[in-house]
């Protein structure tokens, strides 16, 4: 007997056949179980290696000023949140605590290494800001000049160029602000050394939390 369709039932195409929407909604049922062991094993690697990935992006973006110790803590607190219970890949709040720990630490050595630059040059407020819009730019000209060297290129060259462009901008803040190029160039130089270490100790400890996730994934 022919199955009648209701007019207002709409028609769609699921795993190659045409459907309506109550035939796919039973279709799916069916595959509900063959779903769920995907997630059981090949799933659980899946949502692993995007742990291991998004931490590793996070963990570049401290190169242009974000955040991104923090969000590696974040990612890997919905890990151990959302993720798996039980098994090989799974991870509890103990890496959690440590990662928000080393994202801790990372922020007090940018901070003190950015006062102290700061303090010594005695730059303006103006002159901070153009100093981050400054470190911004010249990271991410780095990071693209520093990829014809494999690995480590963009990082040192995000590091170094993010630490001329602070300078470049703290040095256009005083100008603007009719200092003497004399005096423009003691802001210029300690922005530069308090820019570069605060994001070198930044980055080291973003580090050991994309090794503390890879090392919870594998014990």
């Amino acid at each position: 007997m022919a199955r009648v369709v209701p007019d207002d039932e709409t028609g769609l195409r699921l795993f190659g056949r045409d459907l309506t929407v109550g035939a796919a909604v039973l279709l799916i049922a069916e595959n509900a179980d063959g779903w769920a062991q995907w997630l059981d094993t090949s799933g659980v690697v899946f949502l692993a290696i995007l742990l291991v990935v998004g931490c590793l992006v996070a963990w570049a973006s401290n190169l242009i000023a974000l955040p991104g110790n923090w969000i590696c803590v974040l990612l890997l607190a919905l890990y151990a949140w959302l993720g798996p219970a039980s098994g090989r890949v799974a991870i509890g709040y103990g890496p959690v605590l440590a990662g928000f720990g080393l994202a801790l630490v990372g922020e007090v050595v940018e901070f003190l290494a950015g006062a102290a630059g700061a303090k010594r040059a005695g730059a303006s407020r103006k002159s901070t800001l153009y100093s981050i819009l400054g470190s911004m730019v010249g990271a991410m000209t780095g990071a693209i000049v520093g990829v014809p060297v494999p690995v480590v290129g963009s990082v040192i060259a995000a590091i170094l160029f993010g630490g001329i462009g602070a300078a470049a901008g703290a040095m256009y803040g005083e100008w603007t602000d009719g200092r003497t190029w004399k005096e423009n160039w003691s802001v210029g130089h300690s922005t530069f050394w308090g820019r570069t270490f605060g994001t070198l100790g930044k980055v080291v400890a973003g580090l050991f939390i994309v090794i503390l996730v890879i090392a919870s994934l594998l014990s």
